[in-house]
């Protein structure tokens, strides 16, 4: 008892990325006898990152169904299946793989809301890995977050570590419209304390993920980790960083970064994506436009190079974001560089 009313304290147990993301599909399949899994290797093989393990023993072929290499055609039969009723999980390996389903996710799922006057809502969900993951080279390793939130119709999701995964992901399938949930392999093995109880994390609601003082630090999904490890970097300098997670992408929560911004004052964006027509440059014309009499410096953003990903590992470490290049914007953006 606590001020008179019952304190209910939530039973944590700390789980990995992927089964995060496994309690979210087995918890919504069990609520809802609609939703269901299709995509390549999702229900023989367990998933090809075991996100899916022993989904197939419990729900059968009949809903977690394996697939061709054929993304534009089980993508299609996903639509089709969202527009009679169903609650459709596609999995693509990828989203490096997406491309060859695109036409399907931009032409029909995110458009047939508003083409069909609203006869036809589509309650699907993307999801799989995004960005690099290691020595894939430059097919493999893309990121398309902007792409994807560059589109009316769709929401797209970036969440950056167990609990977030999980909330946002059931918050996903019960959406009536479709949504692109971008993951990242390098994660899956990721470890964090998530609550037994159910619980959903609306989509749109960024999360200050830590407090500070005199710079902003914004990402998301797996630069988190660069974000968060900057700021650790920056307290042994008596530098207060506040690090915002966006967790979405599409839609943003423009007014969290806004109001830390006014704190203050000074803004660095890490991102894993290429620089032109990035989500950092959106973020950046907002706040330019919504924040500039706060601003005491112009905003800072650190990009992957503009350049195909290679294969070399010590390529990948030169061109990606990291700690050092982050602490070096944010010197400069507190004009002690």
């Amino acid at each position: 008892m606590e001020g008179g009313k019952l304190t209910l304290l939530a039973i944590m147990r700390e789980i990995q990325f992927r089964e995060a993301l496994r309690e979210a599909m087995v918890e919504e399949m069990r609520r809802d006898k609609d939703v269901f899994l299709m995509g390549e290797e999702v229900a023989e093989y367990n998933g090809a990152y075991k996100v899916s393990q022993g989904m197939l023993d419990e729900f059968g072929p009949q809903r977690v169904i394996d697939t061709p290499i054929a993304e534009l055609g089980f993508a299609g039969v996903g639509v089709g299946a969202a527009m009679n009723g169903t609650r459709p999980i596609i999995e693509f390996m990828t989203f490096n793989f997406s491309l060859v389903a695109i036409d399907q996710v931009i032409n029909s799922a995110a458009k047939m809301m508003s083409m069909s006057g609203g006869q036809f809502n589509i309650p699907m969900v993307f999801r799989g890995p995004t960005g690099n993951a290691g020595m894939l080279s430059s097919q493999h390793s893309q990121n398309f977050e902007s792409w994807y939130a560059n589109c009316p119709g769709l929401k797209v999701v970036v969440p950056s570590n167990p609990y977030d995964a999980k909330g946002l992901l059931k918050t996903a399938i019960r959406d009536d419209d479709p949504v692109i949930f971008m993951e990242s392999e390098l994660m899956y093995g990721d470890k964090g304390e998530v609550p037994e109880e159910e619980y959903l994390i609306p989509i749109g609601s960024a999360d200050v993920k830590r407090a500070g003082t005199d710079v902003t630090i914004v990402s998301f999904g797996k630069f988190m980790k660069v974000a968060l490890a900057t700021a650790e970097e920056l307290q042994k300098e008596d530098i207060s960083a506040e690090v915002i997670d966006l967790r979405s992408v599409r839609p943003i929560d423009y007014a969290t970064v806004v109001e830390s911004v006014k704190k203050t004052n000074r803004l660095v964006i890490i991102e894993e994506a290429w620089p032109l027509a990035a989500i950092s440059s959106e973020i950046t014309y907002h706040i330019q436009k919504h924040a500039f009499d706060y601003l005491d410096a112009p905003i800072h953003r650190i990009n992957s190079l503009d350049v195909p990903l290679p294969y070399a590992p010590t390529l990948i470490d030169a061109i990606l974001p990291n700690v050092e290049r982050s602490v070096k914007a944010v010197k400069a953006v507190l004009y002690r560089d």
